[in-house]
């Protein structure tokens, strides 16, 4: 049985790489108008035009200037995008609006969801970045890549990727699936956690299903995996089958755990997600994995 190469899921660079074109930080910038991907918290600054929101393009509204030089990234659809973020407190004015990111209804299609999660990435990082964690100096960029080296001691330092195991737990006809209270009513979702010193990824998943659930699982696979830019993951994605024990659920992580009927499925994740994605492709043993090689949420000329 083969597995995907490469799973084209939201925010995976192969869902924009037809359309974008990354650039590492460099002297040399477009004068070139462009692109605008603003971040505002959890949100995506947009502008509204006939067809919807969108990328802001072109001059900005003096209310909306970035108080920082923007960061240029790369070129969308062939023209200069940059990034910046505004405050959690500024009101926004007509044509533009913020969409979030974790909205339950997603406007945005997913490669321009997808670039705006990068963006957000970046910007994350070069916040995160701008001191050297081992002795506190300012640091430079490393020329092509997104790496700082630090003017006091040398030291180099890159992106911080915080890998995480998400899992799906088959006992025959069943799905073993978790609840946060912060999400909305009736949602429910795989177990999922970060990556503990000295594990690897199946490890992970094992001790996360045991210490949210109770439940003992084995056959550990591994089917793909998800940039996820909030801030910084990477989601491995797991299937897995009970093994044993009795639900006992972890309160200070979850609301709620427990197995259910294939033909009774509650409310799921939105398929911009790798939990979405396992569901949909793995709740049955018998799944094609050829398929799953394909985005779902693209037209066929562009898979």
């Amino acid at each position: 049985m083969t597995f995907p190469e490469q799973v084209h899921l939201p925010f995976n660079f192969s869902i924009i790489k037809e359309n974008f074109q990354l650039r590492y930080p460099s002297p040399q910038e477009p004068a070139q108008e462009g692109y605008w991907a603003i971040m505002q918290g959890n949100s995506v600054v947009l502008a509204r035009n006939e067809t919807g929101p969108a990328l802001p393009h072109g001059d900005l509204p003096t209310w909306l200037q970035p108080k920082e030089p923007p960061l240029f990234i790369g070129h969308w659809r062939d023209k200069p995008l940059r990034t910046f973020g505004v405050g959690s407190d500024l009101h926004l004015h007509a044509p533009f609006e913020a969409e979030a990111f974790n909205a339950s209804e997603q406007r945005l299609d997913m490669p321009t969801l997808t670039v705006c999660g990068l963006a957000k990435q970046i910007l994350h990082w070069e916040r995160q970045s701008r001191r050297c964690s081992r002795c506190g100096a300012p640091t430079e960029p490393i020329t092509g890549t997104w790496g700082k080296r630090c003017t006091g001691c040398a030291a180099e330092h890159y992106p911080h990727i915080h890998p995480c195991a998400i899992v799906l737990v088959r006992r025959g006809d069943q799905l073993l699936l978790t609840r946060k209270a912060e999400w909305p009513a009736g949602r429910y979702s795989l177990v999922a956690g970060f990556l503990d010193i000295g594990e690897s990824l199946e490890e992970c998943a094992i001790r996360e299903v045991m210490e949210e659930t109770g439940i003992r699982i084995e056959n550990v696979r591994y089917v793909g995996s998800q940039n996820w830019p909030f801030p910084a993951q990477l989601m491995a994605g797991f299937v897995a089958d009970y093994a044993g024990g009795e639900i006992t659920v972890d309160t200070n992580e979850l609301e709620d755990a427990r197995w259910f009927n294939l033909d009774a499925l509650p409310s799921l994740p939105p398929k911009r997600s790798i939990a979405r994605w396992i569901i949909d492709n793995f709740r049955v043993p018998h799944h094609a994995p050829a398929e799953a090689a394909r985005h779902p949420y693209l037209p066929e000329s562009a898979r």
